[in-house]
């Protein structure tokens, strides 16, 4: 697995695919975090910005093989394994994007309340930020994978669902990215800092039901 990984990630940074969500999601930050503002609003808004940029990469990584070479791949190791190495790729770029735009909001931003009148741990807000950034990058990973190949082929349906799905994940009640970017903004008010452990593992837990599946259909057929 390591080696396709290696393999998916080198064919990621050749194409230069990954260029347009990762300057998407640096100027969402950059635009959307000035210096001073509170730093848990601040990495509430950088942790939602995380997640349809997460499904953007998966989509670009389980379709950026040639065709020939993606029959190649799996002829060699299973295509449900190539599949698989395409969203860890996926997943790992958008993760790197999400620990940047984390560590630059904890750079830069107030570590107070939202009134600027209680202080707030910056290693706790930093910890919490990286904890709703992997939550959104997971939900993006699920949504990309439900939103692209195997189970969706015409390319415009599938750009339009998947926009619609990450709209959902985030504003939808039983979303776990909803209660991750809740828990810091509704935490900045009071100044008390949240960690998103439940929501993690429910992003954890879909991500790889969505993942599972994606990748027997990609088995099924071959």
């Amino acid at each position: 697995m390591n080696a396709l990984v290696r393999y998916q990630t080198a064919l990621l940074l050749r194409s230069q695919r990954w260029l347009a969500p990762a300057l998407l999601y640096l100027a969402f930050v950059a635009v959307g975090v000035q210096p001073g503002d509170p730093v848990l609003d601040s990495l509430g808004y950088a942790a939602a910005g995380l997640l349809p940029v997460g499904a953007w990469l998966a989509r670009v990584c389980v379709t950026q093989e040639p065709a020939a070479a993606r029959e190649c791949a799996a002829a060699a190791a299973g295509p449900g394994r190539v599949h698989l190495a395409a969203l860890a790729t996926a997943l790992g770029a958008t993760a790197l994007l999400g620990a940047a735009g984390t560590l630059y909001v904890a750079a830069v931003g107030d570590p107070a309340s939202a009134d600027h009148r209680v202080a707030v741990p910056l290693g706790s807000a930093t910890a919490a930020g990286l904890l709703a950034s992997a939550v959104c990058a997971l939900l993006g990973a699920a949504v990309g994978a439900l939103g692209s190949r195997p189970l969706l082929h015409t390319r415009g349906w599938s750009l339009c669902l998947t926009a619609l799905a990450a709209l959902l994940a985030l504003v939808a009640t039983p979303s776990p990215a909803r209660y991750a970017v809740n828990g810091l903004v509704t935490g900045s008010r009071t100044g008390d800092v949240h960690l998103a452990v439940v929501p993690l593992i429910a992003a954890a837990a879909l991500t790889a039901a969505a993942w599972a599946g994606a990748c027997a259909l990609t088995s099924r057929r071959g």
